[in-house]
């Protein structure tokens, strides 16, 4: 019985150190990824506003093949919501939709995750042209962690967790671009 009484107190200070923690960390975490594509900035700006266009350059897309895929909206304008529901925990079940567009420079992307677990986080994609031929293209993924879950970002690195996706991402982004 001492034992338990032991362990039990050794628990609850360990909560509680966690509990206090946690109240003096960062909630917030952000990643951004970038990549230079050989194509003028209007070319690359109306093909990443497009939802559907996303299917052929998103690593999450690649991921399940099988994956259901709804689109409400006028895919490119602001209100545009793609749905998706996957059985790969990776991929999982959520959707994005168009909250705002700054035409030829920025898109902004509000993410409503429901499996394998919630969570509301935002993206954007901006365009830049560095030349007449040449766009730099920004791909980024905001979020927040509320308390006392936040204190899982200290042993959590979100630019190795999603940052090597959108990578990849605009790795294949550029391949396809550039073939066109």
């Amino acid at each position: 019985m001492r034992i338990l009484k032991k362990l039990f107190l050794f628990l609850i200070i360990i909560l509680g150190i966690i509990m206090i923690s946690a109240a003096f960390m960062k909630k917030d975490f952000a990643v951004e990824k970038e990549i230079v594509i050989n194509q003028p900035k209007d070319s690359v700006f109306k093909f990443v506003k497009f939802l559907k266009n996303q299917d052929q350059f998103s690593v999450w897309a690649k991921m399940d093949p099988k994956m259901k895929n709804q689109f409400k909206g006028n895919d490119g304008e602001i209100g545009a919501i793609n749905s998706w529901e996957s059985d790969n925990e990776n991929v999982g079940i959520g959707e994005q939709e168009i909250k705002n567009i700054k035409e030829g420079e920025r898109i902004d992307f509000e993410l409503r995750f429901k499996e394998p677990m919630e969570a509301t986080n935002f993206a954007y994609m901006t365009t830049e042209a560095l030349s007449p031929i040449q766009t730099k293209v920004t791909w980024g993924f905001t979020g927040n962690s509320p308390y006392p879950f936040n204190f899982m970002l200290a042993f959590m690195n979100m630019d190795e967790m999603v940052g090597k996706d959108f990578q990849q991402g605009l790795d294949n982004l550029k391949v396809l671009l550039e073939k066109k």
